[in-house]
């Protein structure tokens, strides 16, 4: 953990294009697993026996597995720092109920890969992060979240991810990913990281994990907008009003 003046704060910043993880409209092609019946299908998928037997012209209630039921839930495809978990909780999904929908029973899921959201209409309303960013952006967040909180608990390493939340919602601050890291103001770097190339480092999956908690609302810095390390002597930091103590770190506005 590095020791920080005034000049060498934590910054971070995003203002470009949204991210939009690709659905399609059509209704998913959910398979039938053992034990399976149409009102436990119904229960997973909030809809009804009657519907599911509309949409699939069934006559009975009889299925078998294998079979294909058409369900009317958005379909995901995995984007670069997701996991099961995240993708449950940006949606709202109870992690169970994902894997069910999806006959998925390990942690292993991969990029393009499509998966079925459960309880999530065709004409939801996607969640979309509070934010803007790029792939690229989210990438140079997370090797930030690396190279400054690395051994820290990870909801230090979310609240990272926060201030650089609240930080691009202010007008303060330059409004990209890009610009604010690199932003050097009265011949001090922003970002320690940038100064002594930690930045280049490739991210941790935890860090990703944590950039994308941040980027979906997660904030454990309680609005702050600068965090250091609890070993500064710097009393212009310590001035400020706290909001958060995670690990050895400092969170202040």
């Amino acid at each position: 953990m590095n020791r920080f003046s005034k000049g060498i704060l934590f910054v971070i910043g995003t203002a470009i294009t949204l991210t939009i993880f690709p659905m399609t409209a059509k209704a998913a092609d959910y398979t039938v697993v053992k034990d399976d019946s149409l009102y436990k299908i119904s229960v997973l998928f909030k809809t009804t026996v009657t519907m599911i037997k509309s949409d699939n012209t069934l006559q009975s209630d009889e299925i078998r597995p294998g079979q294909l039921i058409k369900i009317d839930a958005q379909i995901y495809t995995v984007s670069t720092g997701d996991t099961l978990y995240l993708i449950a909780k940006r949606y709202g999904i109870p992690l169970d109920n994902l894997r069910k929908a999806n006959n998925k029973w390990d942690d292993m899921i991969f990029i393009g890969q499509k998966l079925i959201l459960p309880g999530v209409k065709t004409s939801s309303t996607q969640q979309q992060t509070i934010i803007p960013y790029t792939q690229d952006e989210l990438n140079l967040l997370s090797r930030l979240i690396t190279a400054e909180a690395t051994g820290q608990p990870y909801d230090a390493m979310v609240a990272v991810g926060g201030v650089v939340v609240n930080r691009v919602k202010s007008t303060e601050w330059p409004n990209s990913i890009s610009t604010v890291i690199n932003h050097v103001t009265g011949g001090y770097y922003q970002f320690t990281p940038v100064k002594n190339g930690y930045i280049n480092n490739p991210p941790s999956d935890m860090a990703i994990k944590a950039a994308w908690a941040a980027l979906y609302g997660n904030d454990p810095s309680n609005g702050a907008m600068f965090y250091f390390d609890d070993s500064s002597t710097n009393q212009w930091l310590w001035s400020k009003q706290k909001t958060a103590s995670i690990g050895n770190m400092v969170f202040v506005k």
